[in-house]
């Protein structure tokens, strides 16, 4: 009897050990392969991306890639677009109420429907949450800057959306010298001509380039450096004698042959190989234009060589006389990326998004972005920008601000779409000779008036 209790107690012990030995092997050290890996969070992105452009591949790679491999538990669903077709795109996603969650926009102008709906998050809550405000320019996180009066993007920097590339192996080879005033500009036309060269290139097939990049600063001249506040506030009008003469020389500029009527049947991908080949003496862009010309990492291929690129000055418009204001371009707060609104707070979701957003406009890509030309002014306050290795274009762009003395409105950063679009089809209109300034004028007033109406 004792022989069998005691066996009963060693099996009951050792039963107990196993049973033990098992629970504990039931709960996975912590770090160890047993234990269960973290939730995947699925984002849903639109990118502006142009596919063809210099380091497009590189980008992918430094930007994209880049942030899938630190973030294994992060899979992103990339959708690409470039252009009209990526803000029709942005239109059709807020009507049909099924944005992406995190998604490249502007702080006002053509991002107008995603404020006014009140569409992308405030960000300024989890920008103090991670104590970002010392990283970024104090105007890239100002809520005046936007058009919800609210942080809804994490702006890549500042931009002057009007530059005035010089090229100067052109001008020589015609016997001239950069144009300082437009008499001077004019003048150069037959010279430039009989040498077979376009006096300035642009891309005005696509209507917002000559708003955005040439017109703004137009604007800005004849009108006064507050000429939009007055026209918001009611004090004066789109059919103002102001506005009427910035229109005037818009006329002027085809008139006088300083710019080309075969300019209207240019698309902006077509313009920067017609500027590196010498077709013209001045092109007229966006800042962000100079990555077009540098070497794409990719291929180590540039569009105009960096021994070449010292022939290219970048400075503003000439002087128009009889204007108010010269020594001026246009200038905004640059684009971003924002978060979708309805995504839930302190979820899973907000926390993944945000990840991403910080990364798309933290200090190793906005460097990047630097690197390649896509962004010369950059929003963070980190980058030292004279100790990167850059081309003599991408050193000219960001010395930019010092050929200008003050950076006015740009249309489609201050008006929504309902009215800054008659005036872009009525700039394409003037140049074809099918409307007047006085009529481009009235009919922009008239769209002014409606939204005005509608409780804008």
């Amino acid at each position: 009897m004792k022989k069998f209790v005691l066996t009963c107690f060693i099996f009951t012990a050792v039963f107990a050990v196993v049973i033990t030995g098992c629970q504990k092997k039931a709960a996975p050290v912590a770090g160890s392969a047993e234990q269960a890996a973290p939730s995947v969070v699925t984002l849903k992105v639109l990118n502006y991306f142009d596919m063809t452009s210099p380091n497009a591949i590189t980008s992918d790679q430094e930007v994209w890639e880049k942030f899938k491999t630190a973030h294994p538990n992060i899979k992103i669903e990339r959708e690409d677009l470039y252009n009209d077709p990526f803000h029709n795109k942005v239109e059709a996603y807020a009507a049909s109420g099924n944005l992406p969650d995190v998604m490249y926009a502007w702080p006002s102008g053509r991002s107008t429907t995603l404020y006014a709906n009140r569409l992308l998050k405030d960000l300024t809550p989890l920008i103090q949450k991670d104590s970002l405000a010392a990283s970024y320019r104090p105007l890239a996180l100002d809520p005046s800057q936007f058009a919800g009066n609210y942080v809804g993007i994490l702006s890549v920097g500042l931009t002057s959306t009007h530059a005035f590339y010089v090229n100067n192996a052109v001008l020589r080879d015609a016997g001239l010298t950069p144009a300082k005033t437009y008499a001077e500009l004019v003048a150069q036309v037959p010279v430039l001509k009989a040498k077979g060269y376009e006096t300035v290139l642009m891309a005005n097939a696509d209507t917002w380039v000559m708003q955005s990049c040439l017109f703004s600063l137009i604007a800005g001249r004849f009108g006064g450096e507050d000429w939009h506040q007055k026209i918001l506030s009611g004090q004066t009008k789109f059919t103002d004698p102001d506005f009427i003469a910035a229109l005037n020389f818009v006329k002027k500029l085809y008139d006088d042959g300083v710019l080309s009527k075969s300019s209207l049947s240019t698309g902006y991908g077509e313009i920067p190989g017609l500027f590196a080949n010498n077709k013209g003496a001045y092109l007229i862009d966006g800042d962000w234009r100079v990555g077009a010309f540098t070497t794409d990492k990719s291929s180590g291929q540039a569009l105009i060589s960096p021994e070449n690129q010292n022939d290219i000055s970048l400075t503003v418009f000439p002087d128009i006389e009889g204007a108010k204001l010269n020594r001026s371009t246009s200038g905004v707060l640059a684009t971003g990326w924002g978060i979708r609104a309805d995504i839930p707070e302190g979820s899973e979701l907000e926390a993944a998004a945000w990840e991403l957003v910080k990364w798309l406009v933290g200090k190793e890509v906005q460097t990047f972005q630097v690197e390649t030309g896509a962004v010369s002014s950059p929003s963070r306050t980190d980058i030292d920008t004279a100790s990167l290795p850059l081309e003599p274009m991408q050193k000219a762009i960001i010395a930019l601000p010092a050929q200008y003395d003050v950076s006015t409105a740009v249309i489609d950063g201050v008006f929504a779409g309902d009215v800054y679009t008659p005036l872009n089809d009525g700039l394409q209109a003037i140049g074809m000779g099918t409307q007047s300034p006085e009529e481009v004028a009235q009919a922009t007033q008239n769209a002014f008036d409606a939204w005005k109406a509608a409780g804008n």
